[in-house]
C-alpha cells in the first residue's frame, strides 16, 4: 500500500493541471511542466498565498469569509494549503478506530479531506460546501482522478438543518476540515459549534465518528478544546487524540494549548512556494478530534503492564539541562515527564526519541513538582506511534464494504 506521501504525489500533476485549467488571463508561450510552476506562475501563486497566510493565521479576517470564490486565492489554496490539509487528513484519519467508510465532508473546499478518505479506503464520499466555485474545482479534480465523488452545498451560515442535505444516517464518517473555528464568530460561539458537531453526529451510522481538524493556531486549538469539553458534557467520547475523560486539563492554563505535528519532506511544488510566499512548511500541524456520538461507549486505552501509566505525548522536547523532558497527557491528565540523562538505562532509552503524538507506557515513576520522574528501574514502551490508533473499541457492525 502507497504512503500518504506517495499517494499526494500522485495528486500535483492533478492539482496543477485543474489550476491551469481555471486560470484566468493565462499567458501563452512554451507549455509549462506538468508538477512545478512556470516563473510567472509562481510569482501570482506567492503572492496569493501570501494573503491567505495573513488571513487565515494572522490578522484571521479571511476566517469565515468567502475567499474560496476569489479565483486567484482558490487556485493558491489549490496548490499550496491542499496538499497541507490532504496530509492533515490522512494523519488523523489514520487513527479511527476503522476504515472511513462512507464520509460526508462538510466544508470541503476544492476536497482534500473528501480525496484523503478516499485514498484512505473510503467507500464514499460526499463533499458539500457553499462555493460552487471551489465544488467545481472538486467535482474537475475527481474527474481527473478517476474518483466518484458525490457534491451538494452546504451554508452553514443559512442555519438550515443538516437532514436538508438529504444524506440521512448514512455515514461512517462526517469530517470537518478547518471549518468549525471559521463558524459562528462572537458570543455563543461555542455552544454553536458544539451544537453543529451534535447534529453532524446524527448523521452517523452505528459506530461512526466525527472528525473535526483545526489550524494548530494557540486560539484556534484553545477555542476547539472549549468545544470538546462541550460535547463530553452532552456525552460524546473522545476516540482521538485524548486518554483523559475529563474536562481538557490543557485548558487550565492560558499559554497551553493541543496539537499535533507530523515532520514531513513537502512536495517540491509545495516547498518552491513557501520559499516564493515567505513561508515554511518542515512539518504537517493541526489540532484535531476525532468523537464518538452520545451513546457509544469511550473506546479502551491499550492494556498495559501492573503498576504502568499511559500518557501520550503533546510537546517537542522540552529544553531542561541535564534531563529529558516532554509533556504527556493521560488518564491521570496533562503531566511533565522527566528523566535524567543519567539515569538512561536501555529499557528506557525510546524516552530520547519520543514524537509529539506518540503513546507512551511508563513504568517505576515518582511525582516530582508538577509532574513525575522516571529513574533508571523505569521503562519506556511506545504501544501507538503518533497517527497510529491507541484506543480500542468494541467492533463496529457491519455497515456496507469499504474497498480493499
Amino acid at each position: 500500500m502507497a504512503s500518504p506521501a506517495q499517494d499526494l504525489a500522485r495528486w500535483i500533476p492533478r492539482l496543477l493541471a485543474v489550476w491551469r485549467a481555471g486560470r484566468k488571463g493565462a499567458r501563452g508561450g512554451p507549455k509549462p511542466p506538468p508538477d512545478r510552476l512556470a516563473p510567472d506562475e509562481l510569482k501570482d501563486v506567492a503572492r496569493a498565498v501570501e494573503r491567505l497566510s495573513k488571513g487565515l493565521t494572522r490578522d484571521r479576517e479571511l476566517a469565515g469569509a468567502r475567499y474560496m470564490d476569489e479565483q486567484h486565492l482558490l487556485g493558491a489554496y489549490l496548490l499550496f494549503y491542499w496538499p497541507t490539509s490532504y496530509l492533515q487528513a490522512r494523519g488523523t484519519l489514520s487513527e479511527l478506530p476503522h476504515r472511513p467508510g462512507a464520509v460526508l465532508d462538510l466544508g470541503s473546499g476544492p476536497g482534500p479531506v473528501a480525496f484523503a478518505a478516499w485514498d484512505a479506503g473510503a467507500s464514499s464520499v460526499t463533499a458539500c460546501d457553499r462555493s460552487a466555485p471551489a465544488l467545481a474545482t472538486a467535482r474537475a479534480l475527481a474527474a481527473a482522478a478517476h474518483v466518484p465523488l458525490t457534491t451538494k452545498e452546504w451554508n452553514p451560515t443559512r442555519g438550515r438543518p443538516l437532514s436538508e442535505l438529504g444524506t440521512g444516517r448514512g455515514f461512517d464518517t462526517v469530517a470537518f476540515g478547518h471549518v468549525v473555528n471559521e463558524l459562528f464568530q462572537g458570543e455563543g460561539a461555542p455552544e454553536r459549534r458544539a451544537a453543529l458537531l451534535q447534529e453532524a453526529a446524527g448523521l452517523l451510522r452505528p459506530g461512526g465518528s466525527v472528525l473535526v481538524i483545526e489550524p494548530a493556531l494557540r486560539d484556534t486549538s484553545r477555542h476547539l478544546l472549549e468545544v470538546r469539553d462541550l460535547v463530553v458534557e452532552r456525552g460524546f467520547a473522545v476516540r482521538a487524540p485524548c486518554l483523559f475523560r475529563g474536562p481538557c486539563p490543557a485548558r487550565g492554563k492560558e499559554s497551553d494549548w493541543c496539537h499535533a505535528e507530523r515532520a514531513i519532506e513537502p512536495p517540491p511544488l509545495v516547498a518552491e512556494i513557501a520559499r516564493a510566499a515567505g513561508l515554511r512548511r518542515e512539518a504537517v500541524k493541526m489540532s484535531y478530534l476525532a468523537l464518538a456520538p452520545p451513546g457509544e461507549p469511550w473506546a479502551e486505552p491499550p492494556p498495559v503492564r501492573p503498576g504502568a501509566k499511559l500518557f501520550r505525548v503533546v510537546s517537542e522536547p522540552l529544553p531542561s539541562k541535564g534531563r529529558l523532558r516532554y509533556m504527556g497527557c493521560g488518564p491521570e491528565g496533562r503531566l511533565g515527564l522527566a528523566l535524567q540523562e543519567k539515569h538512561l538505562q536501555e529499557g528506557s532509552r525510546a524516552f530520547e526519541r519520543l514524537l509529539r503524538g506518540d503513546v507512551v507506557e511508563v513504568t517505576a515513576v515518582e511525582p516530582s513538582g508538577d509532574g513525575l520522574k522516571l529513574g533508571p528501574e523505569s521503562e519506556v514502551r511506545v504501544v501507538a506511534g503518533a497517527g497510529e490508533p491507541a484506543t480500542r473499541p468494541p467492533p463496529r457492525a457491519s455497515s456496507g464494504t469499504a474497498r480493499s
